[in-house]
């Protein structure tokens, strides 16, 4: 069967006719249809969808982490700035202690040092401070040296040649050891051609020739392992170690023990009267002071008493006092000249010395 133009019109129009119907009754009655959002694509304008939500509180989260750093550097800064200047009000503070600590000791160090007078020469390092003063006295002249030990080192006591029973003058003494000054220690007595140490000697700790336990007006006199000035009389050896020495020799007597002038034995108030004299003394703050005094020969005439010696020791503040060997035997080489006026005419070979170094 043959389809005509016009019946192929008809039939499309019969089919077409209700679903025309349709759209005219949508178009005529404002019909709507309402899509879910997820129907339509992410527009940033709109509400974000939960990715985009987690990003943004992300990005919050970063903002408050960069407001709460420059807050904790701000406050780092501030403590950083602080501490700085914390620390240096009490560096500022640790300096005015300790110039307020060692002002009471440059208070007296000045005060002892005013009573020698004027020193005519001063050696001065890091281990030592050595000054030299003269001494004009009715009957005789002589020199002060005042010592301050800073160091283990600045002193020890040696014998001559470094050998038991050997002798040497105190300059050689220092020019071998390259010491700054020296000044003649302990007694001594010939035995052949030796010279030996009397009594107890110390050197390095040790016993040069044993302990021998005080007899008559002797004495040891020496340092101990602080560097301060240790003497006395002395019946055991338990008794003298227990002040820990380190070198030490002995003479007589005693002359002043603790500011107090000691009763000088009789035998020794004329053997002799008068005589070039050496004495060891110490301060309060534990500086050292030696005396040397002049005189032209050992027969009484010139030099000075051992009383003079007390009275010098008591205007010079001393505390402890003790009388080295004296006579021929007073020997004070500082700056490598010798100082004093040996009464030999020259110095005298001797068996042990104090030398102190720079």
């Amino acid at each position: 069967m043959t389809l005509t133009v016009k019946q192929l019109n008809r039939f499309s129009l019969l089919v077409c006719a209700p679903f025309l119907g349709i759209l005219l009754w949508m178009v005529l009655s404002h019909f709507t249809i309402d899509l879910p959002e997820e129907s339509f694509p992410y527009i940033a304008s709109e509400r974000p969808p939960a990715a985009a939500q987690e990003m943004d509180k992300l990005q919050a989260a970063l903002g408050q982490a960069k407001e709460t750093a420059n807050i904790t550097a701000a406050s780092i800064k501030k403590t950083v700035s602080l501490y700085n200047k914390t620390n240096a009000e009490m560096n500022q503070i640790a300096k005015t202690a300790i110039a307020q600590a060692t002002r009471p000791a440059m208070i007296y160090d000045k005060r002892i040092t005013s009573k020698l007078g004027m020193p005519i020469q001063t050696i001065q390092s890091s281990k030592i401070t050595a000054s030299l003063f003269p001494i004009k006295a009715a009957y005789f002249t002589g020199y002060a040296l005042k010592i301050k030990l800073k160091s283990p080192d600045a002193m020890k006591m040696v014998l001559g040649k470094d050998e038991w029973g050997g002798a040497e003058t105190t300059l050689s003494a220092v020019k071998r050891y390259k010491a700054i000054a020296g000044v003649n220690a302990g007694g001594f007595a010939d035995k052949g051609k030796k010279r030996y140490p009397l009594s107890t000697t110390m050197l390095n700790g040790d016993y040069v020739a044993g302990f021998q336990p005080t007899m008559k007006d002797l004495f040891f006199v020496g340092m101990d392992e602080d560097m301060k000035l240790i003497g006395g009389n002395f019946s055991s050896k338990q008794q003298l170690d227990a002040l820990k020495p380190q070198f030490g020799a002995s003479f007589v007597p005693i002359l002043m023990k603790n500011k107090v002038a000691l009763p000088i034995p009789q035998k020794w108030q004329t053997s002799p009267k008068r005589a070039p004299r050496t004495v060891v003394a110490n301060y309060r703050d534990n500086q050292l002071l030696f005396l040397v005094t002049n005189g032209y020969d050992e027969k009484g005439s010139s030099g000075a008493t051992l009383r003079e010696m007390q009275i010098l020791l008591s205007r010079y503040q001393a505390v402890d006092g003790y009388n080295l060997d004296g006579g021929g035997s007073s020997s004070l080489v500082f700056g490598g000249q010798v100082i004093n006026t040996p009464s030999d005419g020259k110095l005298r070979s001797l068996p042990t010395h104090f030398l102190f170094f720079k």
